[in-house]
């Protein structure tokens, strides 16, 4: 990896927002938009699945939003429903249950509701919101297959309802300056990339478990590196090659894969290998073009990401909340009648690379092309 020694570019929000385009800066920085300006009401988010990314991210994040708020939840556990009511304020009459989720329909409180439950529960709790003429934001992965992908898609078109996928890494500026770089053409066509998301799994949970998570690390971490090097080839891959790494713990991962390694081809001749494991460590991408390269490691976290390009190191200042970007961005979609940058699309065009990924490692590493 080239060393710079040159001192870190820190950037300002102002900074950061004078170096992109207007319409990206919206798109990062809701808050400050022509929206903020004329101050709508906030719309009212429910929460579909209490557990732990909704507890130590999405909960949190909705304090700090400005375009939305926690307006309820669906669990199925009314009392853990009842303490989310009274840490956020919100009336009782906002606690759902799974098994009655078409009662959303005569709730006017709530405008958005986001699924956070188990991969394999995503489409029938996506397509329960719609059925109930609120908009989604669906976790990722979309899906546990292309088809309950479709099935979620066609129930938001059917209700008109608005459709988002929780891909947070695209309101963090680290990934904007990847994208930036895609859309200047500044260094070139990006010829070469790698990246890798992994962590070591200590205890059992449904992640991994086929069932309910549809894989392994594919599903989980594998679909972050996916989403970051189709933004460094501005476009989806056309073909995959794709091995499953030998396992170390087969006791532990019954019946998904413990780690897989995949390349996946893009058009011009463009490739990125790529690596996820619940038995290793990882949390890097780096992506190199004739005239310059850009890297963040690491790369996908919450917090705590630092990038770099050949010009030198990138900070950004004071860090950003994610979640809350990502929340609010959405929210202001609906207000405006703005595309979201993270349609149902994109989560079913990566859940389509996913089951390439996963063929091609079945059949013992064929290359396998990817349906457009």
């Amino acid at each position: 990896m080239k060393t710079v020694s040159r001192a870190p570019v820190s950037f300002s929000r102002r900074q950061f927002i004078g170096q992109v385009s207007a319409a990206t800066a919206l798109a990062l920085a809701p808050r400050w938009g022509r929206a903020a300006e004329s101050a709508p009401r906030k719309l009212g988010v429910a929460l579909v699945g209490l557990g732990g990314y909704s507890s130590g991210q999405l909960g949190p994040a909705l304090r700090v939003t400005e375009h939305c708020r926690l307006a309820g939840v669906v669990t199925g556990d009314r009392a853990k429903g009842a303490r989310w009511a009274r840490d956020y304020g919100f009336p009782e009459k906002n606690i759902h249950g799974y098994d009655t989720m078409e009662r959303l329909a005569g709730n006017p409180d709530i405008d958005i509701v986001y699924v956070v439950t188990p991969n394999s529960l995503h489409a029938v709790h996506a397509i329960a919101a719609a059925r109930a003429g609120k908009h989604v934001i669906c976790e990722k992965p979309m899906a546990n297959s292309v088809a309950d992908c479709d099935a979620i898609l066609a129930a938001c078109t059917a209700a008109k309802v608005r459709l988002s996928i929780g891909y947070r890494l695209h309101f963090d500026p680290y990934h904007e300056v990847l994208r930036q770089l895609v859309r200047t053409g500044e260094f070139g066509p990006f010829r070469q990339m790698r990246g890798g998301f992994a962590f070591r799994m200590g205890s059992a949970q449904w992640r991994a478990q086929k069932q309910l998570a549809g894989g392994g690390p594919l599903m989980d971490l594998g679909v972050y590196v996916i989403q970051e090097s189709c933004m460094a080839a501005g476009a989806a891959p056309v073909a995959v090659t794709a091995r499953e790494i030998p396992k170390k713990r087969p006791e532990f991962f019954r019946d998904v894969e413990e780690g897989i390694a995949w390349t996946m081809e893009f058009p011009g001749g463009l490739k990125s290998e790529c690596f996820t494991s619940y038995n290793d460590s990882r949390n890097d991408f780096r992506a190199e073009a004739e005239r310059g390269w850009f890297e963040v490691a690491p790369a996908y976290g919450y917090r705590n990401l630092r990038g770099a390009t050949s010009r030198g190191p990138l900070r950004f200042e004071p860090p950003v909340n994610q979640q809350a970007r990502q929340m609010d961005d959405f929210a202001q979609c609906i207000l405006t009648g703005r595309a979201s940058p993270v349609p149902g699309e994109m989560g079913r065009r990566d859940l389509a690379i996913i089951e390439a990924i996963y063929a091609s490692a079945a059949a013992g590493g064929v290359r396998t092309v990817v349906p457009a």
